[in-house]
């Protein structure tokens, strides 16, 4: 998951599918309470290898602004079939198995968006907000304004 300051500070919701990034920016962030609904807007694939891109985009296809690598880890798929499936059927669920973020996830497709809820499971806590609370990437230990000032023009980590 990326932190992207683009227009406007989103977190990017990246899942590998099929060799491609699948991709939802999420304004708000994830919640850790299950009574949240957060939009999710879906996005253009991206390659494999910008998974780990951290840097200050100029003008690129990806968008511009600074981009960390806010959490970062793997997935299950807890959807029946295939995660392109669930996808082309507007509903995913995954368990999520990352440094910050752990536990079910659904995210929920309602006409043109999505939504993105946090399942109630033992990972839930309505009191923590780690947006708030965990602003630092997993792979730099910057935040999203000290990437914007330390790395200007991008770099791969």
């Amino acid at each position: 998951m990326q932190l992207h300051d683009a227009r406007r500070l989103h977190y990017d919701v990246r899942l590998e599918v099929d060799g491609v990034l699948k991709s939802w920016a999420v304004p708000r962030g994830p919640s850790l309470d299950p009574v949240v609904k957060r939009l999710a807007v879906f996005t253009t694939d991206h390659d494999l290898e910008y998974a780990s891109y951290e840097g200050v985009h100029a003008d690129s296809k990806y968008g511009s602004g600074a981009v960390i690598v806010w959490d970062a880890g793997v997935y299950t798929n807890l959807t029946p079939g295939s995660a392109a499936d669930a996808i082309s059927n507007g509903h995913l669920k995954v368990r999520l198995h990352g440094v910050k973020l752990s536990g079910a996830w659904a995210f929920t497709r309602t006409g043109e968006d999505w939504l993105l809820v946090k399942v109630r499971d033992d990972d839930a806590d309505p009191s923590r907000d780690l947006t708030v609370s965990e602003p630092r990437s997993v792979l730099s230990g910057l935040t999203i304004e000290e990437m914007a000032a330390s790395r200007p023009g991008g770099q791969e980590t």
